[in-house]
């Protein structure tokens, strides 16, 4: 019998997969559930915009008196001191006081500081800054306490008991002279002893007055820190 005729097969039908699809079925959140999920988002953006805003309340005062005293400067008005910029931030350095205790320089952050440098010995321009010190603070008047005037003593020798009495209202601290010198500096040709020093309660040195001030010097070094603490009225705390 030839190949011809034999009949084609049948055309078979194609198998039919008796198994059922295999469908994943994810449950959609409850309108609750949403709810819930928005509001805790919202209170997450409103927690981070009341830190922002409680943190530029904080530093507005600090940025609208450096803005008045650095910016807004009237015209023919000048500095007695020099503006030291940039500004200096106070080193992490341990400090000894005269009984004994110890401390660091940050400790001295929070007010306005009127700072001599000097040895223990304190010779005759040691004993004349302490005494500028003395009666800058004073003739501030009612906003004498927002200054500390603080003498840093840079070595071991004893502080001579006659001068003792008269630094009752001071701070005085015991600080390793190369410790300072990346916050204090002289002006050129003159000594780290030589000035009265101006730090803001942020710990940055921000203004040297001139050494040996001379009665007209002591009026305009008191005018300048007249208006620093002028503009710096909402950001210091007056005494310790």
């Amino acid at each position: 019998m030839s190949d011809a005729s034999i009949p084609p097969a049948a055309a078979q039908p194609p198998r039919r997969n008796d198994q059922p699809l295999g469908l994943t079925v994810h449950s959609l959140p409850t309108p609750e559930g949403a709810e819930a999920e928005i509001e805790k988002k919202q209170r997450t953006t409103r927690g981070r915009w009341k830190m922002l805003a409680v943190l530029l309340a904080c530093a507005a005062p600090v940025i609208a008196s450096y803005f008045t005293y650095y910016v807004i400067r009237p015209e023919g008005r000048r500095n007695f001191g020099e503006l030291v910029q940039p500004q200096r931030p106070v080193p992490d350095v341990a400090t000894v006081a005269l009984d004994g205790s110890s401390g660091t320089l940050r400790a001295l952050k929070g007010q306005w500081l009127l700072v001599s440098v000097a040895g223990g010995a304190c010779e005759k321009a040691c004993q004349d800054n302490l005494y500028l010190q003395r009666q800058l603070r004073e003739s501030l008047g009612k906003e004498k306490d927002r200054l500390d005037w603080v003498w840093l003593v840079t070595d071991d020798v004893p502080v001579a008991a006659a001068l003792q009495p008269g630094l009752g209202k001071a701070t005085v601290l015991r600080v390793p002279e190369a410790a300072l010198g990346g916050w204090l500096a002289p002006a050129e040709g003159q000594q780290l002893t030589d000035h009265l020093y101006v730090v803001d309660p942020q710990g940055n040195w921000m203004m040297r007055f001139p050494p040996a001030l001379d009665a007209e010097g002591f009026a305009k070094a008191k005018r300048d820190l007249e208006r620093l603490l002028r503009a710096s009225s909402s950001w210091d705390d007056a005494g310790r």
